[in-house]
């Protein structure tokens, strides 16, 4: 080659060397990401609508004085047992002692002026048998004798009614149980009514609980509910007995009271819990994915579909209605039969080439994936080994 010809080449090849190291490399392919799938499927609720409840007694009286005055003594205290007849609580009497004297007073002069009046009737009465008097005045006699004997009576029914009120000083439980409320102690002075003690009567018990309003329609008189006890852990069977026609105004809940055997005898307040059968879901078939396989979009969640023909995935939104354990249940965006993707689902990308990931040693193809309706625990295990 003439020199001058490798004077014109020399600078070209230059250029291409130049714009060669200049040029940005070709990105590097995307890798294909081992995936777990779960083939979608439909099946029953595995959890059911559990309330927390109580044990109180079927009948519960506020005992209360039915006369005012100053409390001097209380001879119950909170969780005492008490019987019929039992004294429980003292008013100071002595106000009430001395109206009934007062009262007494006033039957015996009553009872004075009644017999002067008696015998100044049948004194006149005689003088009229022997034509002394005339008609007219015996009657006046008759007439007062009648009145004296009204305001005795009047006196005496006086008396009987401070009697009573002095007696109602003394409060005496009426019936057999236990003291669950103490409102009043010594040394208050309470109105004629207000609760001093609530007693529990002694007998039926029932478990109570609350229930929304969304789903006391389907809760009804003589429904069987399971009573599981926390303590015990044991498993007791009731029938509903009363639904409140009305909301608590605080709560806006409906208070629901069962009862229970006459042999399964709880404590009172012992603390429970509730599954009403009505209310059982396992007859209602969904769709449920573990909650790995979800994927935040939005305002709402979505999960990646594999597309078998391509092996790509792509992402599906979904509406979760509400949780049942550890998985969410699916009502919209997706039919039996899709392959979603349960782990690893914040790495993947639109459109991207995915393989299914086996287990070592495992050989199981993409159609024996766990189904949707799968227990808590393979769901669990499924979402630990995530392909990276």
């Amino acid at each position: 080659m003439s020199p001058h010809k490798i004077l014109i080449a020399t600078p070209l090849l230059l250029s291409v060397v130049l714009l060669a190291a200049c040029s940005k490399p070709a990105p590097p392919e995307e890798p294909i990401r081992a995936v777990k799938l779960m083939t979608v499927g439909a099946g029953s609720m595995q959890s059911s609508l559990e309330f927390s409840a109580d044990v109180r007694a079927r009948v519960e009286s506020r005992l209360g004085f039915r006369v005012g005055g100053k409390l001097v003594r209380r001879a119950v205290e909170l969780g005492q047992t008490v019987k019929a007849g039992q004294v429980i609580a003292q008013l100071d009497p002595q106000d009430y002692k001395l109206a009934t004297e007062a009262a007494r007073a006033q039957v015996a002069a009553a009872q004075t002026n009644r017999d002067l009046a008696a015998a100044d009737y049948k004194r006149y009465k005689e003088l009229r048998d022997q034509n002394f008097i005339s008609g007219a005045e015996l009657e006046r006699r008759d007439t007062a004798l009648k009145a004296a004997q009204a305001q005795l009576e009047q006196a005496q029914a006086q008396l009987n009614s401070q009697g009573n009120q002095a007696g109602y000083t003394t409060l005496v439980a009426d019936v057999s149980g236990v003291v669950t409320a103490v409102s009043a102690e010594v040394g208050q002075v309470v109105a004629a009514g207000t609760p001093v003690v609530q007693i529990a009567q002694a007998g039926p018990r029932d478990v109570v609980f609350a229930v929304p309003e969304d789903k006391v329609a389907v809760i009804k008189p003589g429904s069987k509910v399971d009573v599981r006890v926390w303590a015990s852990k044991t498993t007791l069977e009731g029938t509903v007995r009363e639904v409140a026609a009305s909301a608590d105004p605080v709560t806006r809940t409906f208070t629901v009271k069962v009862a229970l055997e006459a042999k399964d005898v709880l404590p009172l307040g012992t603390t429970v819990s509730v599954v009403p059968k009505a209310l059982d879901r396992g007859a209602v078939q969904v769709i449920k994915l573990p909650t790995t396989a979800l994927l935040k979009a939005g305002a709402g969640s979505s999960v990646w579909v594999l597309d078998t023909a391509s092996m790509t995935v792509k992402q599906q939104a979904v509406v979760v209605a509400t949780a049942d354990g550890n998985d969410a249940v699916i009502t919209q965006g997706l039919t039996p039969g899709m392959q979603v993707v349960v782990a690893g689902v914040h790495v993947l990308s639109p459109g991207q080439k995915v393989s299914v990931y086996k287990e070592k040693g495992a050989q199981a193809p993409v159609s024996s994936a766990p189904s949707a309706m799968d227990s808590v625990a393979p769901a669990a295990a499924a979402s630990a080994p995530a392909a990276q």
